[in-house]
């Protein structure tokens, strides 16, 4: 999933104790992998997709291969990094690495050897929402596919305690501009649990792509020499 920290919405069961918030959506899967809680989707400093790809889906491939075009969860955004390019894909690619620049990502393991490809496999954790029982959400991460300083997708289910989006498609690309890079993400989310609210499971997942895009905006900049206010 993504990224990438997965969140879902309520199951109806109480949560045990209290816990850190964690970036909602992220599979980062291949969810989303995760971000920080937010009262509402930002927008500042992210480029909206047009509304057609926001909400449904988008037309954006890596090698041919989509999101899942059925799924009811979905979201898309962009943003224009002053970064080069080499900077931004390192920063995304270098998935053991992610915790030090996300904050939602608790950990992240590869379970391959070698440079990121397709097929290899990641494990990675994120913080699940206060409302539901889960603690953690384990997320595992197949690349389905990837060009390298072009395009990344990967997929996979996120599972934490009482908590499951059964799989997560996660997909990137990334364009050189006059301004440095745009990245362009979209992720849906399938499973019994997100389909039962839509609306706010469509939130959950748009704070946490959001999120993940200003950090990875910050840290490419600052890295680069180039921050933006």
């Amino acid at each position: 999933m993504s990224s990438h920290h997965p969140q879902v919405p309520p199951n109806g069961r109480t949560a045990r104790r209290p816990r850190r918030g964690g970036r909602l959506a992220a599979l980062a899967l291949p969810f989303t992998v995760a971000g920080v809680l937010a009262a509402s989707v930002s927008t500042a400093h992210a480029a909206p997709a047009p509304a057609r790809e926001d909400r449904r889906g988008g037309s954006a491939t890596c090698r041919g291969e989509g999101v899942d075009p059925v799924a009811r969860v979905r979201y898309a955004a962009d943003i224009v990094i002053d970064a080069p390019l080499s900077t931004v894909w390192k920063l995304q690619t270098d998935v053991a690495r992610w915790p030090s620049w996300q904050p939602p990502v608790l950990t992240a393991k590869r379970l391959d050897p070698g440079p990121l490809r397709k097929g290899s496999r990641f494990r990675w954790t994120t913080p699940a929402p206060p409302t539901v029982p889960a603690d953690v959400m384990t997320i595992t991460s197949t690349v389905g596919q990837l060009k390298p300083g072009s395009c990344l997708l990967w997929r996979g289910p996120a599972v934490g305690e009482g908590a499951r989006i059964d799989e997560g498609v996660h997909l990137w690309t990334f364009t050189k501009v006059g301004g440095g890079v745009r990245v362009h993400t979209e992720e849906t989310w399938t499973g019994a649990q997100v389909d039962a609210d839509v609306p706010n499971s469509t939130r959950l997942l748009g704070e946490g792509l959001e999120a993940w895009l200003r950090d990875l905006k910050a840290t490419a900049e600052a890295r680069s020499g180039h921050p933006r206010g």
